[in-house]
C-alpha cells in the first residue's frame, strides 16, 4: 500500500485593479466572483469565499499545493481580465495591478476570515484599501518596503 499525502492549506489572496480604478461595481462583482470561483475550481483549489470592493478583491482558497501561489494568482488575473474585457463588463480596457498579497490561515481561523471577506462593502465605508492592506501586513508581522507596495491612489 502506498502512503498518501494530506494537506490543509488555506490562503487569503488580495489584489487590486490597475490604477485602483473603482470599476468593480455591485453590478459586476457577482458575475466576476462567480467566474473567479470557476477558475479556482479548474485549478483544483477550493474557493471558500470571494468578495471585494470597487477597486480590489479578497479570495480565500482551500489551496492545492500542486500549484504555486504565483501561478494561481497569474491564472486568476489573466483569465478574469479576459472575461471582463470579452464581456464588456467595464468601459475601456480592464487590467489588474501588478502584485498581490497572499496570507496563510489555520483551520481555526477560517470562519473569521470568511466573515472578514464577506464584510468588505461595510468595511470600506470606514477604511481605505491602503489602511486595510497595511493592517493585514502588520497583523501578519510582515516586513515591507513601501516602495514595493501596491500603488495607492487615495
Amino acid at each position: 500500500m502506498k502512503p498518501q499525502s494530506f494537506t490543509q492549506v488555506y490562503i487569503h489572496l488580495v489584489f487590486a485593479v490597475k490604477h485602483r480604478d473603482r470599476i468593480l461595481t455591485s453590478a459586476i462583482r457577482p458575475r466576476l466572483f462567480e467566474y473567479i470561483g470557476a477558475i479556482i475550481n479548474g485549478m483544483n483549489h477550493k474557493p471558500l469565499k470571494i468578495n471585494g470592493y470597487v477597486d480590489h478583491v479578497h479570495i480565500l482558497i482551500g489551496f492545492n499545493p500542486t500549484k504555486s501561489i504565483s501561478e494561481t494568482v497569474y491564472e486568476i488575473k489573466r483569465s478574469s481580465s479576459l472575461f471582463i474585457n470579452k464581456n464588456n463588463l467595464c468601459l475601456g480596457h480592464f487590467e489588474w495591478q501588478e502584485g498581490y498579497g497572499a496570507f496563510s490561515y489555520s483551520r481555526s481561523q477560517i470562519d473569521a476570515a470568511i466573515r472578514y471577506i464577506e464584510g468588505q462593502e461595510n468595511h470600506h465605508k470606514k477604511r481605505t484599501f491602503r489602511q486595510e492592506y497595511l493592517d493585514i501586513l502588520n497583523k501578519n508581522s510582515l516586513e515591507f518596503n513601501e516602495s514595493y507596495m501596491f500603488r495607492f491612489f487615495e
